[in-house]
């Protein structure tokens, strides 16, 4: 039987009428409608696709931290975006994501805009698809404007079935 697709997904394939290039800012402007941090962060997505996302956020003052820096739960939230979006994208429709475990270590002090790349496996995301109930760990990559990884991620997710 075949899986329906999920919401997300939905939305990008409905974008695929728009220029390659307009994809990405036209999802970031339906999924900041939708999950109301992203759109209050200003976030954008650079790239996006079922085997990757990349989240970018500008340093700008409302995201700042006392130090002119990319405040710390901001960068926990490109690196949460990034992560959700792609287990979301390769979901099926009648089931839901929740972050399950979020570990983030700060490193170092971090410089100008940051950006989060996550990406799954093929083994990854046919576990996501052919699973009703699971959890997986998703890679993600967290740079700042020298190219540098100020802090490491760990971002589990699971999905259930939802509830009717």
């Amino acid at each position: 039987m075949a899986q329906s697709k999920s919401t997300l997904l939905k939305i990008l394939d409905g974008l695929s009428v728009l220029p390659e290039k307009a994809r990405p800012k036209a999802f970031s402007v339906v999924f900041g409608t939708a999950v109301k941090f992203f759109g209050t962060a200003s976030l954008k997505f650079e790239e996006l696709s079922t085997e990757r996302t990349v989240v970018f956020i500008k340093n700008r003052r409302k995201v700042q931290n006392h130090i002119g820096g990319v405040h710390a739960v901001a960068m926990a939230l490109i690196a949460e975006s990034a992560t959700g979006s792609l287990v979301g994208l390769n979901l099926g429709g009648d089931s839901i994501p929740v972050i399950k475990s979020m570990t983030v270590n700060y490193l170092k002090r971090a410089k100008g805009d940051m950006r989060a790349e996550a990406w799954l496996t093929p083994e990854q995301i046919e576990l996501i698809k052919s699973t009703p109930k699971g959890e997986v760990d998703v890679a993600c990559k967290v740079t700042d404007a020298e190219g540098k990884e100020p802090i490491t991620v760990q971002m589990i997710w699971a999905w259930t079935p939802a509830r009717r």
